[in-house]
């Protein structure tokens, strides 16, 4: 007989699960290079939540889905590196919507391509973001900050050869 607690959690975990999955694959798509790999990093994530439930030690339970999404693409990538690499599916989603915002995203150190992905792709609140990356909000908001005038930057030097 599964317990009240276990049912309460798997009923969280499959509300986060809804709502989620498609930013979730969003997110880790460009960064794994390929659509079919992200989806299988994303499923594995919640088969992980599922098997280790019990070191889910309250608070968001959906920065803790993020952190083990995250570790996942890790793993799959075999770096820490996540570049939108030339000829990677996400790159090709990424160039065909807009080649120059791909580009200017490619040229971000990896940390600020990582927040900006998780603001603008998954929707996540800097509070959030902090949380998913274990890192203190203002260093969130300081790093979107420079990848934003980075990406201003890099947009206009743009547009001007053009």
């Amino acid at each position: 007989m599964v317990s009240l607690a276990v049912e309460g959690f798997r009923s969280r975990l499959e509300d986060v699960y809804r709502a989620r999955y498609i930013a979730f694959c969003r997110v880790v798509t460009p960064m794994v290079g390929d659509a079919s790999v992200a989806h299988d990093v994303v499923q594995e994530a919640f088969v992980r939540a599922l098997r280790y439930e019990a070191t889910y030690g309250g608070g968001s339970l959906e920065a803790w889905v993020w952190r083990i999404v995250l570790r996942g693409a890790h793993s799959a990538t075999g770096d820490r590196r996540w570049s939108l690499s030339e000829g990677s599916e996400g790159s090709a989603v990424m160039e065909a919507r807009d080649p120059v915002v791909a580009a200017a995203i490619r040229r971000l150190p990896a940390r600020q391509r990582l927040f900006v992905f998780l603001r603008y792709f998954a929707d996540l609140s800097y509070p959030q973001i902090a949380e998913v990356c274990d890192v203190a909000e203002g260093t969130v908001a300081s790093a979107l900050s420079v990848a934003h005038r980075d990406l201003a930057a890099s947009l206009r030097a743009e547009t001007e050869v053009v």
